[in-house]
């Protein structure tokens, strides 16, 4: 399982949608995807000092749509006996200047060792760093032929994630004060 860091950014950047959201169009939304009212706004704006309305709506969106529902699978999944491993990935491109973060898709030339490929230019921008295609690539290859990718399965307490940005690293729980605010449908 797994997600970017700011998935929702590929749907708002580009379009230009992320500037003119308004901080009650961030409330409005983090209420009807269930997120406690004003504390779980206040919790995302304090995890990225700074951040625009803009960059606020496409974090709670990012967890609403993708990081929450991969989680929540890993963790039915280890309920079940059966081993699960998450990764994010968290290397911002430097497209749109920047504003893309780790949108949506970035992950796949990574993924398939393909950074060359021109269909992923836009994404990529000059440069993407060839070590963490090479990294991510060798881990798939690892799973599909040994079940392994080379961190620890996802289950509770630890949590554990791998993240994929400069210099790839487990962690623990990452943004658990987040997840924590979303209600387990369990």
């Amino acid at each position: 399982m797994s997600c970017t860091s700011d998935e929702f950014r590929l749907f708002t950047v580009p379009s230009g949608l992320s500037g003119p959201v308004t901080d009650e169009l961030v409330e409005r939304t983090a209420a009807a995807y269930g997120l406690p009212p004003g504390s779980g706004v206040t919790a995302y704006r304090a995890a990225v000092p700074g951040a625009s309305p803009g960059e606020v709506f496409a974090d709670i969106a990012t967890d609403w749509f993708y990081r929450l529902p991969a989680l929540r699978l890993a963790e039915a999944q280890a309920r079940h006996g059966a081993r699960a491993f998450v990764y994010e990935f968290a290397w911002p491109s430097p497209a749109y200047d920047g504003a893309l973060g780790a949108c949506h898709a970035l992950d796949v030339p990574f993924v398939f060792d393909n950074l060359a490929d021109p269909a992923f230019a836009l994404l990529l921008g000059d440069s993407p760093p060839q070590a963490i295609a090479e990294t991510m690539h060798a881990a798939w290859v690892s799973f599909a032929t040994t079940g392994d990718p080379g961190w620890a399965a996802y289950g509770e307490p630890d949590r554990s994630v791998m993240r994929f940005a400069t210099s790839p690293t487990t962690h623990r729980d990452p943004r658990g004060e987040l997840r924590a605010l979303w209600a387990d449908p369990r």
